[in-house]
């Protein structure tokens, strides 16, 4: 829980809380809500208690979006529900994780969204995974490091997307055979969920590997569907792409990720200098609408 201003608050024990506050009638965990005043924004979940600088917060169990809870010190905060960019923002970070304006990009090329069967590898933070799964997706990402994976499932919970996103540990060229083959399993086993042998309707990479997986792709994907692949490397752009190509795949094309924000001061506008414009390099490329139909 991090202030905008870079200060950090570490949430503590109630001892007056009610056991059981931070679940409903039906004992799920309640989603958590943002707690905002001017600079500061804490995530917390309803019976959570935390203290700050401004007084100690008590979340109530009942909290809706829209109101206000007041610090023991009359300092009240506006609770506003989770949405998509502030994931960026408050999941735990093991990297520097995809930023919202390239995310819009991969969804907006691939058109990812409700019912749509997703294996994204480079798991990182889970941002990309989180944002897919809040779209209706169902996501099998992956992601090598051990330590990375765990914060990753946990950034899920917190984002109310457990259920819908599968975070594997592991590299996903080892299971290719096995994601080829009709399987979600590296052991070869179909777990229940979305028949896999129809293939996946997306394939999102941010991973060294991605030229190998698009190499394959045409096996991944069911026809018509998409891969997207960011990559920060002209050079390894230019691979991915070739790799692409080469497996057959259609429109296959590169975009530098690139954006500028714009300061108005009274001497008059331009960009700003602070922001990194660039971020990477976004290749895309759909699957034939048939067998034997691609170059």
């Amino acid at each position: 829980m991090t202030d905008h201003d870079g200060s950090e608050d570490a949430p503590a024990a109630d001892p007056e809380a009610s056991d059981g506050s931070e679940v409903d009638a039906t004992g799920a965990e309640r989603a958590p809500v943002l707690l905002v005043r001017e600079n500061r924004e804490y995530l917390l979940r309803p019976g959570e208690r935390m203290e700050t600088d401004l007084g100690i917060l008590r979340v109530p169990g009942d909290v809706q979006p829209g109101d206000t809870v007041t610090t023991h010190l009359d300092t009240a905060f506006v609770v506003r529900r989770l949405r998509g960019p502030d994931l960026f923002h408050h999941f735990e970070r093991t990297g520097a994780p995809m930023v919202p304006r390239d995310i819009g990009l991969v969804m907006g090329e691939t058109g990812a969204g409700a019912g749509d069967r997703v294996l994204d590898a480079g798991t990182g933070t889970g941002v990309l995974a989180a944002y897919l799964a809040r779209a209706g997706a169902e996501v099998l990402t992956y992601e090598q490091d051990p330590e990375f994976a765990d914060v990753a499932r946990g950034n899920m919970a917190m984002a109310g997307v457990a259920d819908a996103v599968e975070v594997r540990t592991g590299d996903v060229t080892d299971d290719l055979d096995a994601l080829v083959g009709g399987s979600d399993g590296a052991d070869g086993a179909t777990p229940a969920g979305p028949a896999p042998d129809r293939g996946f309707d997306v394939v999102t990479l941010d991973t060294a590997d991605a030229p190998a997986v698009a190499a394959r792709a045409d096996e991944l994907l069911v026809p018509g569907g998409y891969l997207a692949m960011y990559v920060p490397f002209v050079e390894g752009a230019r691979e991915a792409a070739l790799a692409a190509e080469a497996a057959g795949l259609e429109d296959v094309t590169t975009h530098e990720t690139i954006q500028r924000e714009f300061t108005f001061g009274e001497r008059g506008s331009r960009p700003d200098t602070a922001p990194v414009g660039h971020t990477g390099f976004l290749t895309v490329a759909r699957a034939p609408d048939a067998p034997g139909t691609g170059d």
